[in-house]
Parts: C-alpha cells; structure tokens; sequence
C-alpha cells in the first residue's frame, strides 16, 4: 500500500476487521506480490502453478463452521489463528475456487495504464476491463481529452 492514507484505513478499518500492527501489514502487503502472480499469468498452467504455491505456502486447510449461531459455512484457517494467516487462507482458496468453478479469465488486471489493481470479474459477459469505475472514468476521460485536443 502505497498510501499512507490506505494504509491508516487498513489499520482502523470498522466491523470485524481487526487492527493490524505495522508487523501485520508489512506481511500482508508482501503476500500482495504473490497473489499478483495468479492473475499476471499467461497461461492457465501458470495460473495453476502459482495458486498451489499460494495454498501451499498460506497452508488452508477448509473445514465447516456454526460458530456464533450462524449456519454452517467454511473457513479456510483456524478462526482463532492471527490475522495474516486467515487472509493467506482466504485468498489463496478463493483464487482456487475462482480457477476450478468459473472460467479462469474471470482473474484480471485493471486496463489503466497507471493501476495495478486486480479484480475477479462478476459481470454476466465476463468483459470486465477495470477495477473500479473510477479507473474506467479516468481513462474515457483521459481519451475524450486526447480527441478533443486532435480537433
């Protein structure tokens, strides 16, 4: 996280999340990089290579739960296991579910030239190009302003 504004908000984020130390953050922002290399790949050999590396390394081991009287759904970590183990967990087994259940091209990489955010696209034609709305606007705009300027 670049941002020192994104990083505060991580760190008092609202509801559930937990307040992450500067120990905490350091480590989920080195998995950052590693999650990146399932969605960079070319290939879904790649894609495959780099989310076992994920599994393996955040060690998910998926079991049922009721805790707290809700009804059964998975957890991927221990629930009482720290934070930075949880969200290794989580991710590397929704990039799993994401590459075994739908089609892999669903992983992608904003198309803004200056963002390097990812998304798993949802959309019903599965042509997602950017990660936000705002990414797609500044990019129109940016091209809207490059025609005008040619007239």
């Amino acid at each position: 996280m670049r941002c020192p504004h994104c990083r505060d908000a991580a760190r008092r984020a609202p509801g559930r999340a937990p307040r992450l130390t500067d120990e905490q953050l350091q480590q989920l922002l080195a998995w950052r990089p590693r999650l990146w290399e399932a969605f960079a790949a070319h290939t879904r050999t790649e894609q495959v290579d780099a989310v076992n590396r994920l599994l393996s390394d955040a060690a998910a081991r998926p079991y049922v739960s009721t805790h707290d009287g809700q009804p059964p759904h998975l957890h991927y970590a221990d629930e009482n296991a720290d934070v930075v183990t949880r969200v290794r967990a989580a991710t590397a087994a929704g990039l799993a579910l994401v590459l075994t259940e739908t089609d892999p091209c669903r992983l992608g990489r904003c198309s803004a030239p200056d963002c390097r955010a990812v998304f798993v696209d949802v959309s019903r034609n599965g042509r997602r190009a950017y990660c936000s709305r705002l990414c797609a606007t500044r990019v129109h705009v940016s091209a809207h302003r490059d025609r005008t300027r040619r007239r």
